[in-house]
């Protein structure tokens, strides 16, 4: 398989004298929802969710050409400046689930695109439409590609090249206290060795899969050869100690009044009760073997059966219920939901009738799945923490 060319690239920065941009960079446009928009918003005049997440003005432009306007105009006025073509070490610095301090490092650069199979991309998930179009005419309008995609990379030493000296040129610390970095890389012989390490080998799409997909789709239109034939992605060294996957859950609506869902999921699952849903409910999922439903009247596991385990292909719970999904009544709505808490507010407040917790997938089975040619579920993974929009920009205009 031939494998994709990774390149430095002419970066957009903001020009923050200090370095630091915590007022000015934003989530990915997928984790915001309207309050936290507004929130960004009101944060400062040139915060990136202005052009990530654009609104239409009463003059008449629709949203995208809102966002095109912003960008360039915070490009003359100079609150944006542009580098010469770099790589970028970034790295976030957290704490995952269990308190435990962690560090993913990794390098941002211009990824050559393909079409799946054909250039050593691999999505490892598959896609909904939503969103696609939306991302698709962002891209064509203001000709920036404004977030990265997350790749993995099986090159040995690849964190090894993430190592650099002295203060980052970009620093932030965001709302759930990850303090994210970034260095310009410039030096030839380090950006050879970056990019020889990239092209050794395959890339699994992590995170980004309707991104990649745009992207794509975008480049298939411009029909000759120019800037958009990459994409700005995001690889890390596919390692456990680099990555943080957690699960993305399941919220139900649109259940018939009276319904027994717990009698629904009986010929799918081993159903027993779970006790309270609290801060210990995933890792009594983990010692289980099992999902977990949450609805107003109590918490249960859901063990799959091994006929559950067979029709869901992949040793996934995202499958696994995705199986038991397909025999709710037509009506079944189901959303995607990040975060223990969240799907428990939704319950408690009657936004769902019910949630489903699930257990993440880990960083081998996105391996296999990715280099076997096939896909997970979509929303099975939810990569953390997520590089912030707004760290450094990437042009794919002439």
């Amino acid at each position: 398989m031939r494998v994709p060319r990774f390149q430095p690239f002419p970066g957009i920065r903001y020009a923050a004298e200090d370095g630091y941009v915590d007022a000015v960079v934003a989530p990915p446009y997928d984790v915001i929802d309207e309050e936290e928009r507004t929130r960004l918003v009101e944060r400062n005049e040139h915060n990136a969710v202005r052009v990530e997440l654009p609104r239409e003005e009463d003059d008449g432009r629709n949203r995208y050409e809102v966002a095109r306007d912003l960008f360039r105009a915070w490009l003359d006025d100079g609150a944006l400046a542009q580098d010469d073509p770099s790589f970028y070490v970034y790295r976030m610095g957290f704490h995952d689930e269990t308190g435990r301090p962690r560090q993913t490092a990794g390098i941002l650069g211009a990824l050559e695109l393909s079409q799946p199979g054909e250039g050593g991309i691999l999505p490892h998930e598959r896609t909904t439409p939503k969103d696609k179009a939306d991302r698709l005419e962002i891209l064509r309008t203001t000709q920036v590609n404004l977030s990265p995609i997350w790749g993995l990379s099986p090159a040995v030493g690849l964190s090894a090249l993430c190592e650099v000296e002295g203060p980052p040129l970009a620093r932030a610390t965001d709302d759930e206290g990850v303090h994210h970095r970034l260095w310009r890389v410039t030096r030839p012989g380090v950006i050879e060795a970056i990019a020889s390490a990239v092209a050794s080998a395959p890339i699994i799409v992590a995170d980004g899969h309707h991104r990649f997909e745009v992207g794509n789709a975008y480049r298939v239109e411009q029909g000759r050869p120019g800037p958009w034939d990459s994409i700005m992605a995001y690889v890390v060294e596919l390692a456990e100690e680099q990555l943080e996957v957690r699960a993305i859950h399941r919220l139900l609506t649109g259940l018939p009044d009276g319904f027994d869902l717990l009698g629904a999921l009986e010929p799918h699952f081993e159903v027993f009760e779970a006790g309270k849903a609290d801060d210990t409910v995933l890792v009594r999922m983990q010692d289980a073997g099992a999902l977990a439903l949450v609805t107003t009247e109590g918490a249960w596991f859901l063990r799959p059966t091994e006929a559950t385990a067979v029709a869901a292909g992949h040793d996934l719970d995202s499958s696994r219920l995705d199986v038991a999904l397909a025999s709710l009544p037509p009506t079944t709505l189901v959303r995607f939901q990040h975060g223990v808490d969240n799907i428990l507010r939704a319950v408690e407040r009657g936004d769902a009738q019910a949630g489903v917790l699930l257990r993440p997938a880990t960083v081998q089975q996105i391996a296999e799945i990715g280099h076997g040619g096939d896909r997970m579920p979509p929303k099975t993974t939810f990569f953390n923490p997520k590089p912030r929009t707004g760290m450094v920009f990437r042009p794919v205009w002439e």
